[in-house]
């Protein structure tokens, strides 16, 4: 019997300690009203085949002139420039060797995107395109724990007229944010890291079930919308009445079924109705 009430015991102890590690911040609701009603474009309006491709200024324009909020992602160039680019290294989008990080920015100018005749653009310039008329969930982009991007772009936002929230993979991003500018809507991003087969370690099963919460204390969370199961998520979202994000929507299918699980949407490769 004494057996059983250990067991008991423990069982009660590491549910609660689960729940007490996945409790975001509470009490933030009212903040998320001017972000509703609206779809937010993946790095803008983009198609990689056009002159729009993506995180560029005419995806940005193109996602203003159709009412949909905006994704972005922004990182560091080697000079301390924050520019808007989603991968760390440069292959994919400009076909170029090397990372973001180990160019200047002028020597960044010298690429286009995606064989486009557009160039990477400064946070700078992003924020003077969208000039407010939209809401934006600026990513960050940060690979380890250099964490200078969070004070130059945290600067720049608030020098901004217009809506902004931030969110990152990485959750030192938004235990800076909780220390230094505890005031701004930041969100956790995750995905099924471990189910996906693409991930291994320890680190990453953290990072899956929101198990650092505690520390980072998010606002949000947005999640692969494939993963959408995950029970830490869905404790987020029911238990603690925390704002969930679906990325990426990819057709309207994925939408509709994505609709009752989450309460903003970030969509690519379709276009949605003009209201979420």
């Amino acid at each position: 019997m004494t057996v059983i009430y250990v067991i008991m015991a423990v069982a009660a102890s590491s549910a609660v300690l689960y729940l007490l590690a996945i409790k975001p911040r509470l009490g933030r609701q009212k903040g998320w009203k001017p972000f509703r009603g609206v779809y937010y474009a993946h790095r803008g309006l983009h198609d990689n085949s056009t002159n729009a491709p993506e995180n560029s200024l005419p995806a940005f324009k193109k996602a203003v002139k159709a009412g949909y909020g905006i994704e972005m992602d922004v990182q560091l160039t080697r000079d301390g420039i924050p520019v808007v680019f989603h991968d760390f290294t440069l292959k994919r989008a400009c076909g170029e060797e090397g990372k973001v990080c180990e160019y200047t920015y002028e020597e960044l100018l010298k690429f286009s995107l995606f064989g486009s005749g557009e160039q990477i653009p400064k946070l700078e310039d992003a924020l003077r395109t969208v000039d407010g008329r939209v809401p934006l969930i600026v990513e960050l982009k940060v690979e380890w724990i250099d964490l200078s991007l969070c004070a130059v772009v945290d600067r720049m936002l608030r020098g901004y007229g217009g809506l902004y929230c931030i969110e990152s993979f990485n959750p030192l991003v938004l235990t800076w944010y909780r220390r230094y500018h505890n005031d701004v809507l930041r969100g956790q991003l995750a995905d099924g890291f471990i189910k996906s087969g693409e991930f291994k370690g320890f680190l990453y099963v953290l990072l899956q079930n929101l198990l650092l919460n505690w520390m980072t204390k998010p606002d949000f969370v947005a999640y692969n919308h494939k993963y959408e199961n995950c029970l830490s998520r869905r404790l987020c979202r029911k238990l603690y009445r925390n704002l969930a994000v679906a990325w990426t929507i990819k057709s309207g299918e994925e939408l509709e079924k994505a609709r009752d699980k989450f309460d903003l949407f970030i969509f690519d490769s379709f276009i949605p109705g003009s209201k979420a």
